[in-house]
């Protein structure tokens, strides 16, 4: 009996610390992403569908693929590659989701250095 009220207890303690995964809500719409380079803070615009992404940073417009692994992992590949560094594909994987916003992880594909950043949702894409 008191293993049963224990397992229970603990039960109800790590329910309470569910993270929320609705990553369909961000599969399409208009984005923010806010972060920090040497120090000063930057921020890029993006809107997404479900294949194209089309991203603006410091005025500068650039469109990537998007391929779905899976509804919270996805791989993006720049359509028109500047150099041998924008050839390489960035995955994706959101890990956390809010309201309008979710927490995720990046990096090139094959390599183990990841970083994390947070989106903000601003919108919804216009499909008529």
């Amino acid at each position: 009996m008191k293993n049963t009220i224990a397992l229970l207890c603990l039960l109800s303690l790590v329910s309470c610390y569910t993270t929320e995964h609705n990553c369909k809500n961000f599969k399409t719409g208009k984005f923010k992403f806010e972060h920090e380079i040497e120090g000063i803070k930057k921020t890029t615009f993006f809107e997404r569908n479900d294949s194209i992404e089309v991203e603006t940073f410091d005025g500068k417009t650039d469109t990537a693929t998007v391929r779905w692994i899976s509804d919270c992992e996805y791989v993006l590949r720049k359509k028109h590659p500047k150099n041998n560094q924008e050839k390489n594909a960035i995955s994706m994987k959101i890990l956390t989701t809010s309201k309008n916003s979710y927490t995720f992880e990046f990096g090139m594909v094959g390599v183990d250095t990841k970083q994390r950043g947070t989106v903000t949702k601003i919108g919804e894409i216009n499909t008529k």
